[in-house]
């Protein structure tokens, strides 16, 4: 792994093997992730999710452009609709001229809901984004019901409109640890899928993986096929050059983990979680958002409604820095602004014996606060990567 560092994955030709290396991880993610043909399915590592997301959303509106043209029908409106997502899908929105529909949170929902695609899909809509690990709690959005909803709408109105899945966080967690979950190819309404090695995918930093249902799925248009120092080869990933040990980690820990390893994990940051978010229960100032249950492994929590006390949880968050913790504090998105919540993401490391020592700190500066009321606090939102807060120790 240490040697493949400085070697260019892009040149496939002088470096052979990482290019097979990087295909035989599409399509172990593709099985995965039950794509129907995942040995002849294609896709490609990227820098991270972000440029992945970006495919992702690029094939979706070359196929609506094509099915469009076709039909003699215009294609300069297109859209896609989502809840709320990372600011990569924003940037995808402004950089390739696509508008974004993101759907408002209503009542208690923290996510898109199968109730509002059709007011928010029409002829022009080249796909809805599904997210599995929302940004801002933890929750996975219910992918299986608006892909129903979808189905639906194709009967009753004629719109045929795919989904793809933003599994940044949750597409190396739920295969292990939420078997039960329909969520990805196993849906036909499923056509791509993205998500981060460099997150559950115990990779390090600086890889991501996007996979297409079949190989139809992926338009022959946004693919490249390029002389490059003696080898004709095919690109479709936005960026170039790019190193090749994150890739060669990433087949490693494939083969060394298998799905029993990747599990044993995965299952442990799970549980932590769970054991969190219990205790979490049982303080008095606080109230949970998510639990932990039937998403990522994170807590999300809000101070408890209907009381005065004297602080916010950006007091909360200046308190536990104090201590080296980072814990960020930020808005739900609209409408549901007025919400200031925390949230806890558990990766791996995160030992039970680690968490204790956080929680133990977090209760010392809800007590401290208490004790203390702030006046006219001027603590607002930190830096939390799109709204995703992980427990971070100095060292």
């Amino acid at each position: 792994m240490a040697d493949s560092v400085d070697k260019n994955m892009i040149d496939k030709d002088e470096y052979p093997q990482t290019a097979e290396i990087e295909n035989r991880c599409v399509h172990i993610i593709a099985d995965l992730w039950h794509a129907p043909k995942s040995w002849d399915t294609v896709g490609c590592s990227t820098t991270g999710s972000s440029e992945a997301c970006m495919l992702g959303g690029l094939a979706m509106k070359w196929r609506w452009k094509k099915k469009r043209e076709a039909a003699g029908l215009p294609t300069d409106k297109p859209n896609f609709v989502c809840g709320p997502v990372q600011v990569c899908w924003k940037k995808f929105a402004r950089y390739f001229d696509v508008e974004i529909r993101e759907v408002p949170l209503r009542g208690d929902a923290l996510g898109l809901q199968p109730s509002d695609l059709r007011e928010y899909c029409d002829e022009n809509t080249i796909g809805v984004v599904a997210t599995l690990g929302v940004t801002f709690t933890g929750i996975y959005e219910p992918v299986a019901d608006l892909a129903a909803e979808l189905d639906a709408m194709q009967r009753d109105l004629g719109l045929d409109i795919p989904i793809h899945v933003d599994a940044a966080s949750g597409g190396f967690v739920a295969p292990f640890v939420q078997k039960e979950l329909d969520w990805d190819f196993a849906i036909e309404r499923v056509k791509s899928i993205n998500a981060s090695g460099h997150k559950y995918g115990l990779a390090p930093l600086g890889v991501g993986w996007v996979v297409w249902r079949s190989r139809s799925d992926l338009p022959e248009d946004l693919i490249f096929y390029v002389d490059y120092l003696g080898g004709n080869m095919a690109t479709f990933a936005l960026n170039f050059s790019r190193p090749g040990g994150e890739i060669i980690a990433q087949y490693y820990n494939f083969l060394r983990l298998g799905r029993e390893g990747y599990t044993r994990i995965q299952q442990a940051c799970i549980d932590t979680g769970k054991w969190l978010a219990e205790e979490i229960r049982t303080i008095e100032s606080l109230e949970l958002v998510y639990d932990g249950n039937g998403g990522l492994p994170a807590v999300c929590y809000k101070l408890k409604e209907g009381k005065e006390h004297g602080f916010t949880l950006y007091d909360v968050s200046e308190r536990v820095r104090m201590r080296g913790w980072q814990i960020a504090s930020y808005p739900l998105p609209s409408d549901r602004q007025e919400v200031i919540v925390q949230r806890v993401l558990i990766r791996h490391g995160v030992s039970r014996d680690l968490i204790s020592l956080l929680l133990d700190d977090i209760k010392r500066a809800l007590e401290h606060l208490q004790r203390n009321p702030v006046q006219n606090s001027d603590a607002g939102p930190t830096f939390n990567h799109g709204a995703i807060s992980e427990v971070k120790v100095n060292a």
